[in-house]
């Protein structure tokens, strides 16, 4: 895989550029594509470079912070330079879920929170794999998580019935998650 001049050193450091806790305004900059990183983030949420896990948590959730979707995919992007990575899924998996007043709250992997709503939205798919359930939540600009399995089943618990499909309402939105079960 190519990488830009400056490669892995070179998004770490724009990620640690972030003012204060936010994140970095990856949507404002728009550097030259540079090539690839070998960087892959599994089905799972698991992050890998160069067919290693990322152990790091920490170099994990810098990393999540310059990820941006393009239409032509994933990049790392930082002022200078933007590298394409490899997603299988969705680039967050969502491993909490909690009602909060009338809004849902998730949690992903990386530590973003999110409240679903009309600005994020839950929506289920079907799993290429299996044809079962693949729900995801809207986490920031075209990011999504998908919600682990235990945190669909919680929020199946949580479903109410709307003629023959089953939902959940956050923030005043609807959300079908599926059909009734006959």
């Amino acid at each position: 895989m190519v990488s830009g001049p400056q490669g892995l050193e070179g998004v770490i450091a724009a990620a640690k550029q972030a003012p204060g806790r936010g994140l970095p305004p990856v949507h404002l900059w728009n550097p030259a594509h540079c090539g690839e990183i070998d960087i892959v983030i599994k089905k799972n949420g698991l992050w890998f470079h160069e067919g290693t896990p990322i152990g790091r948590e920490a170099l994990v959730r810098l990393f999540s912070t310059v990820l941006r979707k393009d239409p032509e995919g994933y990049v790392l992007v930082t002022p200078v330079e933007k590298l394409a990575i490899r997603v299988e899924d969705a680039p967050f998996t969502a491993v909490r879920v909690d009602r909060e007043g009338d809004a849902l709250k998730f949690l992903t992997n990386v530590g973003d929170e999110v409240e679903a709503g009309p600005d994020d939205p839950i929506r289920v798919a079907a799993d290429p794999t299996n044809g079962g359930p693949a729900p995801y939540v809207h986490v920031r600009r075209g990011l999504e998580a998908r919600l682990k399995r235990s945190v669909f089943y919680e929020l199946v618990e949580m479903a109410e019935t709307r003629g023959e499909e089953m939902g959940v309402v956050s923030n005043g939105a609807w959300f079908p998650i599926g059909p009734v079960p006959a």
